[in-house]
C-alpha cells in the first residue's frame, strides 16, 4: 500500500480551505464554491452524521488529496480528488479501494456509487480500475464553470466486491 486515509480534523481546515479555493487545484471538472475559513469551519461543524471526509496521505504523511462519502437519499456516494502533481500515479485507485473495503466491512451496504464528469476520462478509468461499473449518464447534473455538465454514474455492488482488496493485505 502506498497511501493511508486519515480523518480530516478541525485543525486541517486551513489546508482544505486553501485547496478548495484554488482553481488550479480544482481542475476543469471539479467545482467548489469559494468559502472563507469561517464558512469552511461552519460546514465542518454541521456535517451530516453519514458524511465523513479523509485526507489521502502518502506513507510519509504528505497530504495529497481528499476522499469522502455521503448519503444521497438511501444511497452512499463517494468523492475523491488529488493534488495535480500526484494524479496519474495510482494513488486515487488505491484510496478508492481502501474506502470501498472500509465501507463494505463496516456497514450493511449493498452498493457504493460515484460520479465522474463525462469528459473526465482519468477519473472514469480510476473508478473502473477500483472495480466500479458504469451504469449510465446523468444528464445536466452539475453546473461547472458557467455551463451545465453531464456525469457518468458508477457503482460497485457488494457481490462484485466479495472481499477486501486492500485492507486485508499486509506489507
Amino acid at each position: 500500500m502506498n497511501v493511508n486515509l486519515r480523518v480530516v480534523e478541525r485543525e486541517d481546515l486551513p489546508l482544505l480551505t486553501e485547496w478548495l479555493n484554488n482553481p488550479e487545484f480544482a481542475g476543469e471538472f471539479m467545482w467548489w464554491p469559494q468559502k472563507s475559513r469561517t464558512e469552511q469551519e461552519k460546514a465542518y461543524d454541521n456535517l451530516p452524521p453519514d458524511t465523513k471526509q479523509f485526507f489521502i496521505e502518502k506513507k510519509d504523511g504528505t497530504k495529497i488529496g481528499r476522499i469522502g462519502h455521503f448519503m444521497f437519499g438511501n444511497l452512499l456516494e463517494i468523492y475523491y480528488y488529488l493534488v495535480p502533481s500526484e494524479r496519474g500515479k495510482g494513488f486515487g485507485t488505491e484510496a478508492i479501494m481502501i474506502m470501498v473495503d472500509y465501507l463494505f466491512l463496516s456497514r450493511g451496504l449493498m452498493r457504493v456509487q460515484a460520479t465522474a464528469d463525462v469528459n473526465n476520462f482519468a477519473s472514469q478509468r480510476v473508478l473502473e480500475k477500483a472495480g466500479f461499473k458504469k451504469e449510465g449518464v446523468i444528464r445536466k447534473s452539475g453546473f461547472t464553470r458557467g455551463k451545465w455538465t453531464d456525469d457518468c454514474l458508477y457503482s460497485i455492488l457488494r457481490e462484485e466486491w466479495k472481499e477486501p482488496r486492500i485492507l486485508a493485505k499486509t506489507a
